[in-house]
């Protein structure tokens, strides 16, 4: 008897392939949420022209889309350059709060709160970029080195730094750069200060390419140089790395350096770009829905970008969807996660050929055939 799923030869891995796959979980997504819409009484296709009218529809709903955006292809980035290196951190939230507290504190300049002296513009982006860099890599380098160094479990150290990152904001904003009032928060940032739009129609933020460059900078790092080469085979098969004259530690200590850096500019962007301001529960989550839309490109840093999008405009357009179709929060949920459940799950397509009833039943008329002969 021929089996329903029968196992490929070699998996399929072509863009067609990859793509139709996506394509058709996507769809199957959207078929199954409208199910659940209704026993509220909405219409699907109503509700979804709603949810990507308000999403890309118009240039404001776009501009929200690509804000929402900008910190998820960060963190994408960085996950994809940590995993390549063979590191399962996930402590991308901690890098993010901690980014954003760098860069609020050179931001807030000569006031109390702040670094204690006012740069000048033309001082202030670099050192404001750097600063943000450096202390998003050496938080996560603090945990690549008890990984590498000494073997612990980068997992669970990583993920317990997002705790201590967050309650570290706390401790500093209801404390030491705390603005005067009622609320846990900073001073306002100063206007000169803000990331400047990209277009003056759109709100769209200079964080935006921020993203970009950091794409093309993963992309042609992981495809197109020595190094990063380095970098992938030293997360594939450590022992075979060394065998072949590669520094494993020092290539998987830059990994965590990059990724730790590029998630710390997603929590510049946030906080120059958009709050204006450090405050407590900053993050919301970013860093680990960061981490989704990079297991949802395949660690494909190009894919990345219009992943992220789709998903920002899921944040943006879900709101809408659920004021005008009267739809509870948990429905939206329901939505975005499997969205994500069915894209990983079409994985199996790529390993496994369906055998559809026809071809089940004309192989078993064959069989039944050569029997009889």
């Amino acid at each position: 008897m021929k089996p329903i799923f029968e196992r490929r030869q070699t998996p399929a891995d072509s863009r067609w392939a990859l793509a139709g796959t996506t394509i058709f979980a996507l769809l199957l997504a959207f078929v199954l949420a409208g199910l659940l819409f209704i026993p509220f009484g909405a219409r699907p296709l109503q509700a979804f022209v709603s949810l990507f009218g308000e999403a890309f529809g118009s240039l404001r709903g776009l501009a929200q889309t690509l804000i929402q955006a900008t910190p998820l292809i960060l963190i994408a980035q960085a996950t994809i350059v940590i995993w390549r290196g063979g590191l399962g951190y996930i402590g991308f939230e901690g890098c993010f709060l901690v980014g954003a507290t760098a860069a609020s504190w050179v931001a807030l300049g000569n006031v109390s709160q702040g670094i204690g002296i006012a740069l000048p513009a033309w001082a202030f982006w670099p050192v404001v970029l750097v600063v943000a860099f450096a202390a998003g890599a050496l938080w996560a380098g603090l945990v690549g080195i008890l990984r590498v160094r000494f073997g612990g479990n980068d997992v669970l150290i990583s993920l317990m730094a997002n705790y201590v990152a967050a309650f570290l904001v706390q401790y500093l904003v209801s404390g030491p750069m705390r603005a005067v009032g009622d609320l846990p928060q900073t001073p306002r940032l100063p206007l000169d200060t803000w990331l400047p739009p990209m277009f003056s129609a759109m709100r769209v933020h200079m964080g935006l390419v921020i993203a970009l460059v950091c794409s093309l900078f993963v992309w042609a790092l992981i495809r197109k140089t020595p190094l990063g080469y380095e970098i992938i085979v030293s997360g594939l098969n450590p022992k075979a790395a060394r065998y072949g004259g590669i520094n494993v530690m020092r290539r998987q200590m830059l990994a965590v350096f990059l990724g730790g850096g590029m998630a710390a500019l997603a929590g510049l962007c946030a906080v120059l770009g958009v709050q204006h301001r450090l405050m407590d529960g900053l993050a919301g989550g970013v860093g680990f829905v960061g981490v989704v839309v990079a297991l949802l490109a395949r660690l494909n840093p190009l894919m990345v970008i219009p992943t992220a999008i789709l998903y920002g405009g899921l944040e943006v357009g879900g709101n809408a969807m659920q004021r005008d179709s009267g739809l509870p929060t948990s429905v939206i949920f329901i939505l975005e996660s499997l969205v994500v459940l069915l894209i990983l799950a079409g994985d199996i397509l790529r390993y496994y050929r369906i055998n559809w009833p026809k071809r089940v039943l004309e192989h078993r008329l064959d069989t039944a055939q050569e029997k009889k002969s």
